[in-house]
C-alpha cells in the first residue's frame, strides 16, 4: 500500500512540475520565430512598427525562457529521486537524447540569447538578425529532442532488452519511431496557436486600455491571422495523430472515446460521465457513427473497446478512462473557442477595416483567450500522457516498476511546496505580462532606447 500511495504522490508531483515547465517552451518555441519575422519585415520594409513589435515581445520570451529553463532543471532532478528504475532500464536511450537536446539546442540558445537580448545597436544588424534566428532554431531542436523521447516512450524501436536494460540497436529508428511526426507537428502547431492568442489577447488588452497605435494594431491583426491559418492545419494534424494513435495505442484512442466495445458503426460521445466499475457511460449524449467515421472513415469502421484491455485476472491495461475522456473534450473544445474567436474576429475587422470594428465586449472576451493555448496544451499533453498509462514505457516498462521508494510523507511534502511556488511563479509571470502591457500603454518603453549611432543597414 506503501509503494502504490508512494506511485500516486509521485506522478501527481512530476505531473505538477512538467504541467507547469511546459507553459513556458510552448510559448517560446514559436515566438522566437515570430520575433525572427518581425525583424525581417523590418529590413524589408524600413517601418519601425516592426521593431516596436520586436520590443515588446522579446521581453515576454526572455521572462518565459528564463521560467522554462529554472522548471526543466528541477523536473530533471525527479529521474533520479522518484523515478530510479527508468534510467536504469531505459537510460541507455533517455540519456543520449537528452544530452543530444543539452548540446544541440540548449548551449545554442545560452551563447546567443544575451545577443538577442541586449546587442540591439550594439552589434552589426546581420549579427543581431543572426543571433535571433539562432535563439529561434535552439528553441524548435530543444523541442525536437524532448519529442524524439516522449513519442520513443510512446512508441519504441530500434532497441533490444538484456537482462531488463533497453539497448540501442538503431538509432535512426529510435529518433524517427511511427508517432514522432504527428507528435511534433501537433506540438509545433500548438504553440504557433499558443502564440497566437496571448499576441492577440495583450494586444486586446492594450487597446481596452486606450492604446490605439500601429504597433497594437499590427500584433492584434497578426494574432487573429495566425490563429485563423493555424487552427485548420492543427485539426488536420490532430486527425493523421489520432489516426496514427488509434493503430499503436488503442487503449488510449478507447479511452479518449469513451468506447468500452470494439464494435463498428460506434458513436461520437460529446458528453458522458464514464464509470468504470460498471464499465459504461452514465448519461452520454452522442452523435450515433460519428467516431467510427472520423477515426475509420467509414461509418461502419470498428473501434477498439476498453473492455478489450482487461487481463483475465482483472488488472487493467488501459488508462484512467475519465481523465483522458474529459481532457480530450477540453483540449478539442478550446481549440473550437479558438477557431471562433480568430474567425469572427477577422470578419469583424474585415467588414470595419480595423480592429475599430470590433466591439469592446469581443476585445474584453479576447484577453482571457491570452491563455486559451496553455489550457489546451495542458489538456492534450494531460490526454497524451495518462492515455499512456499504466506503460511508462509502452509494452516495457510499467510506471509501478520506475518508482523510487522514498516515503509518501516526503513526496507530499515537496509536493506542496511545489504547487505552491509555481501558483506563485504563474500570478507572478501573468502579473508581469500585464504589467509590461500598461506600461506600454501609458507611453512607457519595453526596452530602453539607446542614443548611440543607427543600426548597421543591413538591420
Amino acid at each position: 500500500m506503501e509503494l502504490m500511495d508512494t506511485l500516486l504522490l509521485s506522478r501527481i508531483q512530476f505531473a505538477a512540475n512538467i504541467s507547469f515547465h511546459i507553459l513556458f517552451p510552448t510559448i517560446t518555441i514559436a515566438l522566437g520565430w515570430v520575433l525572427v519575422f518581425f525583424k525581417w519585415r523590418h529590413a524589408a520594409t524600413g517601418d519601425e512598427t516592426w521593431m516596436e513589435a520586436y520590443f515588446f515581445w522579446v521581453k515576454v520570451f526572455a521572462l518565459s525562457f528564463a521560467l522554462g529553463v529554472v522548471s526543466g532543471i528541477t523536473m530533471s532532478f525527479q529521474f533520479g529521486t522518484n523515478w530510479p528504475g527508468f534510467m536504469e532500464s531505459v537510460g541507455n536511450i533517455a540519456g543520449p537524447l537528452l544530452a543530444y537536446e543539452i548540446l544541440t539546442a540548449f548551449f545554442l540558445e545560452a551563447v546567443f540569447l544575451g545577443i538577442m537580448l541586449f546587442g540591439y545597436r550594439r552589434v552589426p544588424g546581420w549579427a543581431h538578425t543572426g543571433a535571433t534566428v539562432l535563439v529561434a532554431v535552439g528553441t524548435t531542436m530543444s523541442a525536437f529532442w524532448i519529442l524524439v523521447l516522449n513519442s520513443w516512450m510512446h512508441t519504441p524501436q530500434g532497441f533490444e532488452m538484456r537482462e531488463g536494460v533497453a539497448h540501442a540497436t538503431d538509432w535512426l529508428a529510435i529518433v524517427f519511431t511511427p508517432s514522432m511526426p504527428y507528435r511534433l507537428a501537433h506540438v509545433l502547431l500548438a504553440s504557433g496557436l499558443t502564440v497566437a492568442f496571448l499576441m492577440a489577447g495583450i494586444a486586446a488588452y492594450r487597446w481596452l486600455k486606450g492604446e490605439r497605435g500601429a504597433e497594437v494594431r499590427l500584433t492584434l491583426r497578426m494574432g487573429l491571422w495566425m490563429g485563423a491559418l493555424l487552427i485548420p492545419l492543427q485539426i488536420v494534424a490532430g486527425d493523421l495523430h489520432g489516426l496514427n494513435t488509434l493503430e499503436h495505442q488503442p487503449a488510449k484512442v478507447a479511452a479518449m472515446e469513451g468506447n468500452w466495445e470494439t464494435r463498428g458503426n460506434v458513436p461520437l460521445v460529446l458528453f458522458a460521465l464514464p464509470d468504470e466499475a460498471a464499465r459504461t457511460n452514465r448519461a452520454e449524449i452522442a452523435i450515433p457513427g460519428a467516431a467510427s467515421l472520423i477515426l475509420t472513415h467509414s461509418l461502419s469502421g470498428e473501434v477498439p473497446g476498453l473492455n478489450d484491455f482487461v487481463a483475465e485476472d482483472g488488472t487493467r491495461l488501459h488508462p484512467p478512462v475519465a481523465p483522458v475522456f474529459w481532457a480530450f473534450r477540453v483540449m478539442v473544445g478550446t481549440g473550437l473557442l479558438m477557431l471562433a474567436a480568430s474567425w469572427a474576429g477577422l470578419a469583424l475587422m474585415r467588414r470595419g477595416r480595423g480592429p475599430e470594428a470590433l466591439p469592446r465586449p469581443f476585445l474584453m472576451a479576447l484577453v482571457p483567450f491570452a491563455f486559451s493555448g496553455w489550457v489546451a496544451t495542458l489538456a492534450g499533453w494531460y490526454t497524451t500522457e495518462i492515455g499512456r498509462q499504466p506503460w511508462l514505457v509502452t509494452g516495457v516498462l510499467r510506471t509501478d516498476a520506475a518508482v523510487g521508494d522514498v516515503a509518501p510523507a516526503m513526496v507530499l511534502g515537496t509536493l506542496l511546496v511545489y504547487l505552491a511556488v509555481y501558483a506563485v511563479l504563474v500570478a507572478a509571470y501573468v502579473a508581469t505580462l500585464f504589467h509590461l502591457a500598461r506600461r506600454r500603454a501609458d507611453g512607457g518603453h519595453v526596452l530602453p532606447r539607446p542614443s548611440y549611432p543607427a543600426p548597421h543597414p543591413a538591420e
